[in-house]
């Protein structure tokens, strides 16, 4: 799929979790937004291994109820 950059803007809504990750090689650390930019919760430090990886996915899915 190839979207100019208005048309991803434009599917940004009121129900969109924005999640930017830190990727390093060994911690990460991501935050998430909603559509305004206000930040979600706190920061998670998470570690690049499959635990680490179900702990982002739990962090995210709290945070979207």
């Amino acid at each position: 799929m190839k979207y100019t950059q208005n048309e991803k803007i434009l599917q940004v809504t009121e129900k969109t979790l924005i999640v930017g990750v830190d990727i390093a090689k060994e911690k990460h650390h991501a935050r998430a937004f909603d559509y305004r930019g206000v930040e979600y919760g706190r920061r998670l430090e998470f570690r690049n291994n499959r635990e680490g990886m179900e702990k982002l996915l739990a962090w995210a899915m709290d945070l979207m109820r």
